[in-house]
């Protein structure tokens, strides 16, 4: 009885009554495994909504309930949920991480679909991870290779740009954005997911060349030489582009970083920020 009611206001959708319910649900059970599933139950809410302060509350109270002593499936099962809330919120790096850790052991299927949970990890890697590690721990992982066959556009959107062939890289991530453009984690985040994905590619492609005549680049990527001259353009104005065009030749040139030459002015910035310190301390003990 104690379930059933927050179960019936939850699928109504009255989540005042809901939450209401399952915290009284919380405090009259024992077992720490039925007091998870209470704030899972929670958690699903928030994830309904996206309510971030409610999943806030409900991350900090399962971990401290795993902690005194949850099993591995629920704790598995977080990772998804937590997965999910930090892709609602752009956090796609630290997203990656969890999703990765938990495709050999995914249960979470009130979340999403095993397939669902395929994409995204797809998404998340190839923003979050660089090409040895996307090689090894997606394009190779056997979880992957068994499910991504019956997701044409997201196969090519991963492995286009692992083998660079950047035309068809283009192509599959326009498909791709009708899926992210009709997902709830990450539809309000769609123009951003474009903008970062065209920006791998591209960084991808330059790295290999010193300089390279923008209308080479142009069809390699499919595109023409106006739009890319104004994508790169964008890049390079907002510092995510360490490149210059040269618009008389037609011609990108990179700009190699100098590791050496960053850590010394690292250095410099440091020391000086450290002597500024110094000289306020010296000032308070002189007082």
């Amino acid at each position: 009885v104690l379930y059933k009611r927050p179960r019936v206001y939850m699928r109504t959708g009255d989540k005042d009554k809901a939450l209401a319910a399952f915290d009284e649900t919380f405090k009259k059970t024992v077992p720490i495994g039925q007091k998870l599933d209470v704030v899972f139950s929670k958690l699903r809410i928030g994830l309904f909504d996206l309510d971030n302060a409610l999943l806030k509350e409900c991350f900090v109270k399962a971990k401290d309930l795993l902690d005194q002593g949850g099993d591995w499936e629920r704790r598995n099962r977080l990772k998804v949920y937590e997965a999910a809330h930090l892709m609602s919120i752009r956090q796609f790096s630290p997203a990656a991480t969890l999703l990765l850790d938990s495709i050999a052991t995914f249960t979470a299927t009130e979340i999403c679909s095993y397939e669902r949970f395929m994409l995204y990890v797809v998404l998340t890697a190839q923003l979050a991870l660089d090409r040895p590690t996307i090689k090894q721990k997606v394009i190779d992982a056997p979880e992957v290779l068994a499910v991504i066959g019956s997701m044409p556009h997201v196969e090519s959107f991963l492995n286009s740009l692992y083998n660079c062939e950047y035309r068809k890289f283009m192509v599959a991530l326009v498909d791709v954005m009708d899926e992210i453009a009709a997902d709830r984690y990450l539809a309000r985040h769609a123009r951003h997911y474009f903008f970062e994905c065209r920006l791998v590619a591209y960084k991808q492609f330059l790295e290999s060349y010193s300089s390279v005549r923008l209308d080479s680049m142009a069809t390699t990527f499919g595109l023409s030489v106006d739009f890319l001259d104004s994508e790169l353009a964008m890049y390079i104005a907002s510092g995510r582009l360490r490149c210059k065009i040269d618009k008389v030749a037609g011609v990108i040139v990179t700009k190699r970083l100098n590791v050496k030459n960053t850590k010394y002015q690292a250095t410099i910035k440091e020391g000086d920020l450290l002597l500024n310190r110094i000289q306020k301390l010296s000032r308070v003990i002189n007082v």
